[in-house]
C-alpha cells in the first residue's frame, strides 16, 4: 500500500513539492559529535568527517543514534546538530559562516534553492542520486542536481475514532459516520455540535489548541496557509508567483475561525500554547480533531493511542469540489552537500548518505524509527509502520486528489512570521482580519521583491 503513495505523488503536480518537516516542539538545538577521528578503516579512507545540520526536531535523537552506529562501523566522525523548531534558516546562516560549516544541510524547495544554490554540490554522479526513483524528488540548478528529497509526508486533520464514534452514538448527532465529513460545511456542523456537547463527551474541545509559539505556529502560518495558496495556483494554472492575489483568504479565515471557536482553550491563550500541548490534548482524549501530519505518528503512539484510534480527514476550507480532495502530500526536506567543504569531507558525506539509504541500519532507522516514507529504490522492503501513511494511501485508492505542498514557494520566513503574527493578533482580538490579508498579499509581493527583485 505505501508504494502507492510514492507513485501517485507523480500525478499531483508536485512542482517539486516540498515539505518542511514539521517538527515536534523542541526548544533547543540538539546534537552530538559521534565517535572520534577516523582511524583509517572508514568508508572515507580515514580523512573526511561529516557535519549534518538536521531540520527535523522530532528525528533529532534518531539521527544522533544512527550517526553513532556509522562511526562505530567505519570510524568516520559524524556530528549531528538539530535546529530548534522554526529556527533552521537562522541557524544554517550562522553555521555556514563558520570555518567548520555543515557538510550536509537541508533546503525546503525552490525558494530555498535560490538562497543556497551557491553552496550545493552537484549530486548527479552520486550513488544517492542513482537510487532516486523519479526526478520529481530532486531540485536542479540547470543541469546540476543540487538537492534530493529524502522524505515524503502527508498532513490533514487527524481524529480520534473512539471519541468521534462516542459522539455519533449520542442522540441528535449530525452524522452517522465519519465518511459523511467531506466538506467544510459538514466539518463545521460536526465540530460545532461536538463543542456544544463537550461536557457530555468528557472532552475539553472539538479541536486541540491552535498554539502560536514557534513549536506550533508553523501548522497554521505555513501548513494551513498552503490550502489557499494551492487552490489559487490551481485556479490560475500556475505553480508559483511573485504576487499572490489572496483569492481564497475568506476560506482561510473560516477554517481558522473554526479552530479558534471549537477549541480546548480560549483564543486569548494560544500565544502560550505549544505543539506538545496540542499533542498531549489529542493523545489523552481531550480533543477529537488535531491538525498535523504523518511525522506526528510516533509522538501520538508514545502517549498511548493505538492504530485503531486514528483517522484522518482532509483540511476542508469550503472550496467547490472539495469532496474529491485528499490529504496534503509532498516534501520540503531536501538534502544538500556543501560544495565548499573539503574534498575529503564531501566524500565522507556522500559515503554516509549512501550508507543511510542502503544499509540495514540506515533503512531501518529512516523507515521504522523516524517513520519516513522515502523516494529511494532501496526501501521496498523498508516501508514505515505508520497508520497515518496507510490512511493517506486509502484516500489515493479511493481516487481522491492529493493536495500538493506549495508552501515551499513562499518567498521568505519573514512572510510566514508576519502572517503568523497577524493570525495571533486577530485571534486575540487585538487585530483585524484585514491585517492577515495584508500580511498574506502585500507581504508576499514585498518579500519576493526584496529577495529576488524582478527575476
Amino acid at each position: 500500500m505505501k508504494k502507492k503513495l510514492i507513485s501517485v505523488l507523480l500525478c499531483t503536480a508536485m512542482t517539486a513539492a516540498m515539505f518542511t518537516g514539521c517538527g515536534s516542539a523542541d526548544s533547543d538545538a540538539k546534537g552530538t559529535e559521534s565517535g572520534s577521528e577516523d582511524d583509517g578503516s572508514g568508508a572515507s579512507g580515514g580523512e573526511g568527517k561529516v557535519y549534518f545540520l538536521n531540520f527535523k526536531p522530532e528525528a533529532a535523537d534518531a539521527w544522533v543514534e544512527l550517526a553513532a552506529k556509522y562511526t562505530e562501523e567505519t570510524g568516520v566522525k559524524v556530528d549531528v546538530q538539530t535546529a530548534a523548531s522554526g529556527g533552521y534558516e537562522e541557524m544554517l546562516k550562522s553555521e555556514m559562516a563558520k570555518s567548520e560549516a555543515p557538510t550536509l544541510f537541508q533546503i525546503n524547495g525552490p525558494i530555498g534553492l535560490k538562497n543556497w544554490k551557491d553552496y550545493c554540490y552537484d549530486l548527479k554522479d552520486s550513488e544517492l542520486y542513482k537510487h532516486v526513483k523519479y526526478d520529481d524528488y530532486v531540485l536542479k540548478d540547470g543541469e546540476s542536481v543540487a538537492a534530493i528529497g529524502y522524505v515524503l509526508e502527508t498532513y490533514g486533520i487527524i481524529y480520534n475514532k473512539k471519541l468521534l464514534n462516542d459522539y455519533i452514538a449520542m442522540d441528535g448527532a449530525v452524522i452517522q459516520s465519519a465518511d459523511e465529513i467531506n466538506s467544510f460545511a459538514k466539518l463545521k456542523e460536526v465540530a460545532d455540535d461536538i463543542q456544544a456537547k463537550k461536557d457530555d463527551l468528557g472532552i475539553a474541545g472539538a479541536f486541540t489548541s491552535a498554539g502560536m509559539d514557534s513549536s506550533s505556529d508553523w501548522r497554521f502560518k505555513t501548513h494551513l496557509a498552503n490550502l489557499p495558496i494551492y487552490y489559487e495556483y490551481q485556479a490560475d494554472g500556475i505553480d508559483s508567483t511573485d504576487a499572490i492575489k489572496g483569492t481564497y483568504l475568506d476560506n482561510y479565515k473560516q477554517i481558522w475561525d473554526l479552530y479558534l471557536a471549537d477549541s480546548t482553550c480560549s483564543p486569548s491563550m494560544i500565544s502560550g500554547m505549544t505543539g506538545d500541548d496540542a499533542t498531549a490534548e489529542f493523545a489523552v482524549g481531550d480533543a477529537v480533531f488535531y491538525q498535523n501530519g504523518t511525522w506526528a505518528y510516533g509522538d501520538i503512539m508514545n502517549d498511548g493511542l493505538t492504530d485503531d484510534d486514528l483517522g484522518m480527514l482532509p483540511i476542508y476550507i469550503g472550496v467547490d469540489g472539495e469532496e474529491n480532495q485528499g490529504l496534503c502530500t509532498g516534501t520540503e526536506n531536501y538534502w544538500c552537500v556543501n560544495k565548499n567543504a573539503s574534498e575529503a569531507d564531501i566524500k565522507a558525506t556522500l559515503d554516509f548518505l549512501n550508507w543511510v539509504i542502503t544499509s540495514d541500519e540506515g533503512r531501518d532507522s529512516l523507515a521504522n524509527t523516524m517513520g519516513f516514507l522515502t523516494p529511494f529504490d532501496t526501501f521496498d522492503d523498508y516501508l514505515p509502520n505508520n497508520k497515518l501513511v496507510d490512511i493517506a494511501n486509502e484516500y489515493l485508492d479511493a481516487g481522491k486528489t492529493a493536495v500538493s505542498w506549495n508552501f515551499s514557494t513562499i518567498p521568505s520566513e519573514t512572510w510566514k512570521d508576519n502572517v503568523g503574527a497577524a493570525l495571533l493578533e486577530y485571534a486575540q482580538g487585538t487585530g483585524e482580519w484585514s491585517a492577515v490579508e495584508s500580511a498574506f498579499v502585500d507581504g508576499w509581493a514585498t518579500e519576493y521583491q526584496a529577495a529576488y527583485g524582478s527575476n
